[in-house]
């Protein structure tokens, strides 16, 4: 079904509903164990679950990773078996084993949710029983009506339940998304010398390191899909710092900007502070130019990106904007981005996937951002395509990864140029 809705800054919005081509909030699992150091996920679900996890996230059986598969088996899920028992012992037996875990995840599946097991219930139960050891919350992954970048969005939904509350918080702020070491680190160096500050950073790197947060505490959102998140810190007072998201150098700007102005960093000292990385960031960008400009982009719904990364495409590397498809519009989260794509876009909010690859096949554009399941049938019809996946794992946060952005989009394109005859 396609409905037709005016609004949204002027651009018409496309409503679709039908057949979805995405992966599982599960797949968060891979970027979010290697940033909370000493936390653990365990996945609640079936040995597909299991399959999943362990291939995309390519650790070897034997390497003690921080994640991990309770299965489901024929007997728990036709009710004959006491669920919440098997949970508590295997859940034992890990934290037995495992005297370094601090926060233990309890994921929810598909196969938990079908039959109504109960992980909250499990996880107050389980938190209880190991007081003063470690810390159990429990998100759901399931990949029914969600989209991948969402099993975040929850698990930082259930962190923020538990932040603690101090009131010096209201004056410090909040950069919410999980971002590369590295990354952090580059922010962290630019707020300092900003004199914007204290800046803490949700996940934490540890458990025992999670910010605290009052009413009114500033915060940021470092991805454009965390919108339960926002909404979960908003409901205990704090104050969302509406910016565009810090991809490209326009993007990182503003980002820092919205940041400033409540710490009182003056236009003229973050013009001082960001002249160097932007001008580094610039020429860096130059060297994808001739490569990406007057090139042709579409989107198909994924990872929540797509609104950010086509704004920083056409903006500051040329590209044409076809279709941008999202899984879902969030207006609010977007204020500040939705205004900087040009008019005539056709932007889609939802997925009737045949609907959508019959449009690509139309316009044929020089690249199609998608997810991994539709790649290569595009592929094999002569149709360039980017992994949208490979951009929510990628470093491409802040100045100093804008070329490297652009080079993830431009390698396509080049590889095309390589294989002509």
């Amino acid at each position: 079904m396609l409905q037709q809705d005016l609004g949204c800054d002027d651009l018409p919005v496309l409503r679709e509903r039908g057949q979805r081509e995405v992966f599982c909030g599960l797949t968060g699992i891979i970027w979010l164990h290697r940033k909370i150091q000493d936390a653990f996920f365990l996945v609640v679900g079936s040995r597909t679950c299991a399959h999943l996890i362990q291939s995309a996230a390519g650790v070897m059986i034997f390497a003690e990773p921080r994640f991990g598969t309770a299965i489901l088996q024929d007997r728990d899920l036709a009710g004959m078996a006491d669920c919440n028992d098997e949970l508590d012992r295997i859940a034992g037996e890990l934290l037995a084993r495992r005297p370094d875990i601090r926060t233990l995840f309890l994921v929810g599946s598909c196969p938990s949710e079908v039959i109504k097991l109960d992980l909250a219930k499990a996880a107050e139960r389980l938190t209880a029983a190991h007081t003063g050891r470690v810390r159990v919350l429990s998100y759901s992954g399931s990949g029914i009506e969600t989209t991948f970048t969402q099993g975040e969005d929850q698990c930082l939904k259930a962190l923020v339940e538990h932040l603690p509350e101090d009131p010096t918080a209201a004056h410090s702020l909040l950069v919410v998304g999980s971002l590369p070491d590295i990354v952090e680190d580059q922010f962290q160096r630019q707020f300092d010398a900003m004199d914007v500050g204290p800046v803490r950073f949700l996940p934490a790197r540890r458990s025992s390191e999670m910010p605290a947060i009052a009413p009114g505490t500033p915060f940021l959102l470092a991805q454009p899909f965390l919108n339960e998140t926002a909404r979960a810190l908003e409901a205990r007072g704090a104050r969302h710092l509406s910016a565009p998201y810090p991809f490209g150098v326009e993007g990182t700007l503003a980002w820092l900007r919205a940041a400033g102005e409540v710490f009182g960093c003056t236009e003229e000292r973050l013009a001082q502070v960001t002249e160097a990385p932007v001008r580094r960031a610039r020429q860096a960008l130059a060297r994808y130019a001739s490569t990406l400009k007057g090139q042709r982009v579409s989107f198909l719904p994924d990872s929540q990106l797509e609104i950010p990364l086509a704004r920083f495409l056409h903006r500051e590397c040329g590209m044409e904007l076809g279709e941008i498809g999202v899984p879902f519009l969030d207006r609010g989260l977007l204020a500040a981005e939705l205004p900087q794509l040009p008019a005539g876009v056709r932007l889609v909010e939802g997925q009737h996937v045949d609907d959508q690859l019959d449009r690509v096949r139309a316009d044929r554009p020089d690249l199609t951002v998608c997810g991994l399941g539709l790649a290569n049938p595009l592929e094999a019809e002569g149709l360039r395509t980017k992994w949208s996946i490979e951009l929510v794992f990628s470093p491409v946060h802040g100045f100093d990864q804008a070329a490297d952005l652009a080079e993830l989009f431009a390698r396509p394109l080049l590889r095309k140029e390589r294989l002509a005859v």
